[in-house]
């Protein structure tokens, strides 16, 4: 059975951070990314932040030097640092996995930026 849960979602102040984690079970083949998307209210999902199994990150423009992804696609980990949270990063934050057959998705984490 395939799982993705995510963690550390919250309530926090503008300016503040939060850490986010994502631990998957049961994913084969190998994981060739894993990244983290955002779903506010009323708007689509959208990509927030890559981490491919060589290393590499890809960021949106916005959260670009406030964000960070790490993880260990083998181990089927991955994380998000927020740093310099806003309110307009409120959203349910979804982890994401992606293998040469399947996409992977978890169930969600909320993450609200309070003014």
């Amino acid at each position: 059975q395939v799982q993705l849960v995510e963690s550390g979602g919250g309530l926090v102040q503008t300016g503040g951070s939060l850490r986010l984690s994502c631990a998957g079970s049961g994913i084969v083949p190998r994981i060739r990314s894993m990244g983290w998307y955002r779903q506010a209210p009323g708007m689509r999902r959208e990509l927030v932040a890559l981490f491919s199994s060589g290393g590499s990150t890809d960021y949106k423009d916005s959260v670009k030097g406030r964000f960070t992804i790490s993880g260990d696609t083998a181990k089927s980990a991955v994380y998000l640092q927020m740093n310099s949270l806003k309110p307009e990063d409120t959203a349910i934050y979804y982890c994401k996995a992606v293998t040469s057959a399947h996409a992977y998705w978890g169930q969600g984490t909320q993450v609200t930026v309070s003014t």
